[in-house]
This record gives structure tokens, sequence and C-alpha cells, in this order.
């Protein structure tokens, strides 16, 4: 997938995404392994993760199947620089209207952090494929569902909050996928380096979303 909108119709159809942030460069490329082992095909390398870059460069020429995003894009020049090393879509916890713009220019997807119906709407109106809900409020569904009422044109992704537990409800909610963070990449098991259990991880949230 090349164009903007193959990979925004690619978020749509996938709905979940695997993304890792740890202090290690070695732990998120094989735990990142695992989660793709795991089913997972939307996958984010947060740039304050060591050598997230290169990790961006390495899965995108490993599997034309993967969609490969950057997490953590805080300035233009490190959109321009994760879309250099491949980036298809850029995620960041905050909305800066010049870096959606600058994705939009690069042909890659934009997903701002925002958090209030007003913040969605102003990243909406900026030309943001999809809303990052961040941080997550307690009733992750309930609160999309009350904001998707009267907006029912915004495409909202929460990227914390989302868990095995409460994931499909917030997908009928409406959201227009979900990522995972600690659910997935659970600390203890990136800390002993067990990736057979991040690769159950991913297997398990990838059968429950067969049941949507």
């Amino acid at each position: 997938m090349s164009s903007r909108k193959e990979i925004r119709d690619g978020l749509l159809a996938r709905k979940i995404s695997a993304i890792v942030r740890t202090d290690d460069q070695s732990v998120a490329e094989q735990a990142m392994a695992a989660a793709v082992e795991g089913g997972f095909r939307v996958i984010e390398f947060t740039l304050n993760t060591p050598g997230a870059l290169e990790l961006i460069t390495q899965f995108r020429s490993m599997d034309e199947s993967l969609l490969v995003g950057a997490g953590t894009i805080m300035t233009l020049q490190a959109a321009k620089e994760a879309v250099n090393a491949g980036a298809q879509f850029i995620v960041s916890p905050v909305c800066d209207p010049a870096v959606i713009r600058k994705a939009g220019e690069m042909g890659v997807v934009s997903i701002p952090g925002t958090q209030t119906p007003t913040e969605m709407q102003n990243a909406h109106e900026a030309g943001a494929d999809f809303v990052k809900l961040f941080p997550a409020p307690p009733n992750v569904a309930e609160y999309i569902r009350y904001v998707l009422g009267p907006q029912p044109h915004l495409k909202i992704f929460p990227t914390s909050g989302v868990n095995l537990d409460n994931m499909l409800e917030v997908l009928e909610a409406g959201a227009a996928g979900v990522g995972f963070v600690g659910p997935l990449f659970d600390l203890q098991s990136m800390r002993n380096r067990n990736f057979d259990d991040i690769r159950e991880r991913a297997e398990k949230i990838v059968a429950l979303l067969a049941d949507l």
C-alpha cells in the first residue's frame, strides 16, 4: 500500500494496531516480530524507542502486508525523518496543524492526539485522517459514543485505555480502530524477553476481533 487513501482504508479494515515503546532496540524488534507473528498487520514504533527509524525501515521491507507507522511525532523534522524511513502513518500525542499538513503533503496518514470534541474537530478541519483519543477517559466506549452522536464524521482511534475486556465494546461504540500498548506489550514480558507471551496476547486480540 502506498497511496494515502490505501493506507487509510487499510487502517479502517484492520482496526487494531500494535504500538511498541521501550528503551531497548533489540527488545522492540523481537517484541514487534512476536506481535506480527500473532497476527497484527498494523504496527507502530514510537520515536522515543532507540533505533525506531531503523525498525520502521526494517519492518516495511520484510513484509508488504504490514502497515508501519511512527509514533510520538512532535515536530516537522521528526515527521520527515519518519516518512523517509518508510512510515506510512504518523501518530502524535498532540495536535499540530503543521504536522498534519506536512503528512498530507508527503502522502501519508496523520493521527494527531486529541481528547475533547473541540480538539477533535480542529484536527479534522486541519486535514487529519484519524484523531487519536489520548489520554483515554475511564469509560472509553461511552465517551466515543457521546462524541460521535453530534460528530459522526470523526474517525476516532483510541490508543490507551483499550484492552481485551473492552476492545469489542469500544469498536462497537464507533471507534475507527484501537491501539494496543501495555495490554499487548506487557511490561514484565518485555523485561523478561518473554516474546512467546506477547505472541499469545496478539493471537488472543486477533481472535477477539474476528468475533466483531
